[in-house]
């Protein structure tokens, strides 16, 4: 059960937020303290998940007991609250350790988002301290990573499926393990000690696949020099995993068929029927019903294969393992590179739950390695991530089109002449590229907050940044004046 500690001296707001926080429907415990000095008790007795606290109070201010808090626990989360035109306070304990703000008088769709997003960043920090003080393990099956309800049901089937040879089908987006899931398969299951023999079907030119699964006879056509043993046969006691399943062609998928129905094959130029004793994993990124109905998939053989469906979800939709994933190739992948890589920062880790991960698994395994090479000292920051996942790149997310209906009439105001005067080359091309960047940001964010009416919650949605880092952005340009 999620604990939020509200504070403030003045019980007429504690009472509204606790009020307000119950009708969240999301079953907080909801307690009290009426300053500094009762809240740092309350936190000592009790494991909150989160902290609203006002920043002036009686005995001991907001800010005194934020810093007093982080130091007997440093994970907790505080959220403050502030009165309006005190941004310089909000920013000083956002630095001290603040998660984040909202001002009096506060808007209360604001404050049910603020503390949603608190209450999701204290359940993945409490999810990385349980992975950490048990283990990784606790959240993986062989190779395969993951604590979201779907991927346990992939362990579940995958446990279940273990001590029978029935066929298997996996499915999933290119990137999503399904290799993993099929090696994981034999690796558990009785034929573990006999071969696991992979064949990428796509990979194959298709006047090879046959001789490739099946084998062939010496002379059976030009350059058969040799008799040669297919994966099938190689296979025998053992798995045989068929990946791209959906991209084999149809006289193949009826020789598939045949095997998978009679446990026998021929190889290529041979009447001599060869019996197989396996099992057949087969995975695709393919809807291989759709393609059924459009006759470009046996209807008998997707039966065949489809015995225990097991269905990977794509990365955006299993955003709580993506924690468990960066430790796991952290862990992986630091004594490989030599480093000693031990924690993503607040800001870095963030994006990497943001980015919608359209290369799955295999993307952020690829990112990972990159960043722990890069990445200067022991903590991954912001700066080391690649464009793309820091948002720097318009690859990074889709585009906003028709979110900010007025630029198109502050363009007039964007005016890079003097950045982009080609008669003065006296600043570097990194400082000249910087302050076009910078120019072009302010621009946005303050095209932005004019069309949300200067509502920072909505405007950081809309720029898909966090609140924090529009009010960094804010301050950095100084757009507050021009808010006020």
């Amino acid at each position: 059960m999620s604990r939020i500690l509200v504070v403030d001296d003045e019980e007429n707001i504690r009472f509204t937020l606790k009020e307000l926080l119950k009708r969240e429907g999301q079953g907080y415990i909801v307690d009290e303290a009426s300053d500094g000095k009762a809240a740092i008790e309350s936190v000592g007795a009790q494991d909150y998940s989160v902290v609203i606290m006002d920043i002036r109070m009686p005995r001991m201010d907001g800010m005194t007991a934020l810093r007093e808090m982080k130091r007997l626990r440093p994970e907790i989360i505080v959220v403050l609250i502030t009165a309006h035109g005190t941004q310089k306070v909000a920013l000083e304990a956002i630095q001290a350790g603040a998660w984040d703000y909202f001002t009096k008088p506060f808007d209360l769709t604001e404050v049910r988002v603020v503390v949603r997003r608190a209450m999701e960043k204290a359940r993945l920090m409490r999810l990385i301290r349980e992975m950490r003080d048990q283990g990784i393990h606790r959240y993986r099956y062989d190779r395969i990573i993951g604590q979201s309800d779907s991927m346990q049901e992939v362990f579940n089937l995958v446990e279940r499926v273990l001590d029978n040879d029935v066929t298997v089908l996996i499915t999933g987006e290119s990137g999503t393990g399904k290799e993993l899931v099929a090696s994981a398969i034999h690796n558990n299951s009785q034929r573990k000690d006999k071969p696991f023999i992979k064949v990428n079907t796509a990979a194959i030119p298709e006047s090879l696949l046959e001789s490739e699964l099946f084998g062939h006879e010496r002379g059976a056509f030009t350059g058969a020099v040799a008799q040669k043993v297919g994966k099938v046969e190689a296979a025998n006691g053992g798995t045989l995993f068929l990946d791209e399943i959906g991209d084999m062609t149809l006289p193949l998928q009826a020789k598939l068929l045949r095997m998978l129905q009679e446990r026998e094959i021929e190889r290529v130029g041979s009447v001599k029927v060869v019996k197989v004793d396996l099992r057949v994993v087969a995975a695709t990124n393919r809807d291989l019903a759709r393609m059924v109905e459009k006759n470009e998939f046996r209807e008998d053989l997707y039966y065949r294969l489809n015995v225990i469906p097991i269905h990977l979800p794509p990365v955006r939709k299993r955003r709580d393992d993506i924690p468990l994933l960066i430790d796991f190739f952290i862990e992986r992948y630091n004594p490989k590179l030599n480093r000693n890589i031990s924690e993503v920062s607040e800001a870095a880790l963030q994006k990497l739950l943001n980015y919608s991960w359209p290369g799955n698994v295999r993307e952020l395994e690829n990112v990972m390695q990159r960043v722990l090479l890069l990445a200067q000292g022991t903590t991954i920051q912001l700066e080391d991530l690649p464009p793309t996942v820091r948002g720097d790149s318009p690859l990074a997310r889709p585009p906003m089109s028709g979110d900010l209906p007025e630029a198109a009439e502050m363009l007039r105001d964007l005016d890079l002449s003097s950045l982009l005067d080609t008669s003065d080359f006296n600043l570097a091309l990194a400082d000249r590229l910087q302050m076009i960047s910078d120019h072009i940001e302010k621009f946005l964010i303050r095209a932005a907050l004019k069309t949300k009416n200067g509502h920072r919650q909505e405007t950081a949605d809309l720029l898909g940044i966090s609140r924090k880092s529009l009010h960094n952005k804010m301050v950095r340009y100084g757009l507050f004046s021009e808010d006020s």
